[in-house]
């Protein structure tokens, strides 16, 4: 795996940790050129400065996907730098999770700042390059809560299920410029997704299901590097995982 990914300009958000470190470093050891994009800046130049001790392949970009601007700002840095933008992963995401009833407002505000309107303003930052192009590739990061409800994860699971929406609806209107489109839904993977619950019982729960199935990032990574590895004729338009052993 690696004839359609070598040379490819990847963008990826929440680059940082998890799943997006760890795409970042599968396919840039595939010959990928990567533009890290997350908040933590001295956590990326840590990546960028890994990736690069073979040759130069990735850069690291300070972006809070929740401001436009920046997310324009680091898809046109990919443009400036490398001459072209291949593929978006747009992967940054939290997931706070309570009872409706707890009336966690702000958490639902963040959810959908980061996860859904995350995307869409990567979705925005990167059409007009592959427009022009006539050719690149968006992946959106979902989840199986997009798929299937979670308890007392009532906004979590709807922000999710808006972003395989808003992924089928892309697919349908990108025709034209020969982009292609992904969802990729992960189950249960060994990041710091679950930190993001503030309420001690959630949280004690959840840790004990993650503590019993969650899976290597590099899961996700190997999802990825599928997609973008098929012949531009193939669009592989969702890809839904689970740890063998997880069962909801």
């Amino acid at each position: 795996m690696s004839g359609n990914i070598e040379g490819k300009v990847i963008v990826i958000t929440g680059a940082s940790s998890g799943l997006g470190l760890a795409a970042a470093r599968f396919l840039a050891a595939r010959g990928a050129r990567v533009v890290l994009g997350a908040r933590r800046i001295d956590r990326l130049r840590e990546v960028a400065e890994e990736l690069n001790r073979p040759g130069p392949r990735a850069l690291a970009v300070a972006v809070d996907v929740t401001v436009r601007d920046q997310v324009v700002q680091l898809v046109d840095r990919a443009v400036r730098d490398f001459g072209r933008v291949d593929v978006v992963v747009n992967n940054a995401g939290l997931m706070s999770l309570a009872p409706l009833e707890r009336l966690k407002v702000d958490e639902w505000d963040r959810m959908i700042d980061v996860n859904l309107k995350g995307v869409l303003y990567g979705v925005a930052a990167a059409l007009p390059h592959m427009q022009r192009q006539m050719s690149g590739h968006i992946v959106n990061v979902a989840s199986v809560a997009g798929h299937k409800l979670m308890l007392n994860g009532a906004v979590y699971s709807a922000t999710k299920h808006a972003v395989r929406a808003v992924s089928e609806g892309l697919r349908q209107e990108v025709k034209p410029w020969n982009i292609r489109t992904t969802v990729i839904s992960p189950g249960a993977v060994d990041t710091e997704l679950p930190g993001g619950v503030s309420e001690p019982d959630i949280a004690q729960g959840l840790g004990v299901f993650y503590e019993a199935n969650a899976i290597s990032a590099e899961s996700f990574a190997r999802a990825v590097a599928f997609a973008i590895d098929q012949p531009e004729d193939m669009d592989v338009n969702e890809i839904l995982y689970r740890p063998t052993r997880q069962l909801p």
